[in-house]
């Protein structure tokens, strides 16, 4: 019994301390504050990837202010990946069961249940793999990416840094490839396409969305519709007739949750 008991401390005794190593070995999130990554370790991974091939990789990835990108990317995003952004703390359960209902809809795994702060820790330092100890040391980086950065902050980069296409990463450069056109002016069609092509950004093609792809369309155009909805006051504001709207209101993108584009 006492050799067991000492296995046991032992046991619990390593495990701290390579959690303790594993945690003041994580990167240091707060230049994010204010600079944007120039590279992320997913973009690494597919030049080492293309390398081994015998394939040559460009890279292509633009940056732009979270004001140059559209606010119908950021809702259809928003509600294909993470309806709960702006309330939870990075990691959040209800997403779980809503990542399942979006399975269940399309009757296949379509969806994980990371967060988008999780999916950004994993996109700047990780690696797509499912090993326990990467998962942990998302996890971690979630927490700081949470402490220092705001969540518009947050969504800026993931929306600049993420895969969506072969060497093509970031809202801005996809925009282009697919569309022609910069990422301020997508529109809600062309943004439910974008979203719903990050779950497999290299095999689903917004330009030429596969019957899934058309499919994932049309449930995030659907849920951005129930959102806008949801955040529609009941009853008009003082001194606006019901049918009418100010023009401020009649340019304006409904509501997602998130503060203002």
């Amino acid at each position: 019994m006492r050799r067991a008991l000492r296995w046991a401390s032992a046991f619990a005794a390593a495990v701290f301390v390579y959690v303790a190593y594993v945690y003041v070995t994580l990167p240091d999130v707060r230049p994010l504050v204010s600079t944007n990554p120039s590279t992320t370790a997913f973009m690494t991974l597919r030049t080492r990837e293309a390398q081994a091939d015998g394939r040559e990789m460009t890279i292509r990835h633009r940056p732009v202010a979270y004001g140059q990108i559209s606010s119908s990317l950021k809702r259809a995003v928003l509600v294909a990946e993470d309806s709960a952004f702006f309330e939870h703390e990075g990691i959040d359960l209800e997403q779980i069961r809503a990542s399942l209902e979006m399975n269940w809809e399309e009757g296949r795994f379509a969806r994980g249940a990371s967060t988008i702060t999780q999916q950004l820790a994993k996109n700047l330092y990780l690696s797509p793999s499912r090993n326990p100890v990467r998962k942990l040391k998302e996890l971690l980086i979630t927490r700081r990416l949470e402490a220092e950065l705001s969540k518009r902050r947050i969504l800026e980069i993931y929306l600049n840094v993420i895969e969506w296409g072969d060497g093509i990463f970031g809202c801005e450069a996809a925009s282009r490839a697919y569309f022609d056109k910069p990422a301020s002016a997508l529109v809600p069609s062309e943004a439910a396409l974008l979203a719903g092509a990050i779950i497999n950004p290299r095999e689903l093609n917004p330009a030429r969305p596969s019957i899934r792809l058309s499919r994932r369309q049309q449930i995030i155009l659907r849920r951005m519709r129930i959102r806008a909805a949801e955040s529609t006051p009941a009853t008009p504001p003082p001194g606006l007739m019901p049918g009418s709207a100010s023009p401020a209101d009649r340019s304006a993108p409904p509501s997602t949750g998130a503060p203002p584009a």
